[in-house]
């Protein structure tokens, strides 16, 4: 080995790999932190939704069993089948209605951790750019 090489470019070499690791552990902390909020967020509104309704679901039927029972017992003397025959149907129907929009919310929810993979695919296409 001659003496007139420099060790420079292997110091200049690995001090960039290293900025380059200590990016991509950076990038990986930061998005980490981002996912946790999110599902923390999450977290957060899904029981909150699930309690208010199993208590809307609660009141709502306490209020049609009841409203059923007195329309039942109206008409006990005169047409106590049909009554009963249409407030099934009626609680049928609303049941089917429910089911539909339970199933629109559903389709129409945007997918989990959404913004934490829409910053890991802008991640993975500025590394992809640099190589």
């Amino acid at each position: 080995m001659s003496p007139d090489r420099d060790p420079a470019p292997v110091t200049g070499l690995f001090q960039s790999l290293s900025n380059f690791v200590a990016t991509l552990v950076a990038i990986a902390h930061t998005r980490l932190q981002l996912l946790t909020t999110e599902l923390q967020e999450e977290v957060q509104q899904v029981a909150q939704m699930l309690i208010w309704s199993f208590i809307a679901l609660f009141a709502a039927m306490m209020a049609l069993f009841l409203g059923a029972l007195t329309i039942i017992f109206a008409f006990w003397d005169t047409h106590r089948i049909l009554a009963a025959l249409l407030t099934t149907f009626g609680f049928l129907l609303i049941a089917i209605v429910g089911g539909l929009v339970l199933q629109r919310k559903l389709a129409a929810k945007p997918p989990m951790l959404d913004a934490t993979l829409a910053e890991l695919a802008k991640d993975r296409d500025q590394l992809r750019a640099r190589l």
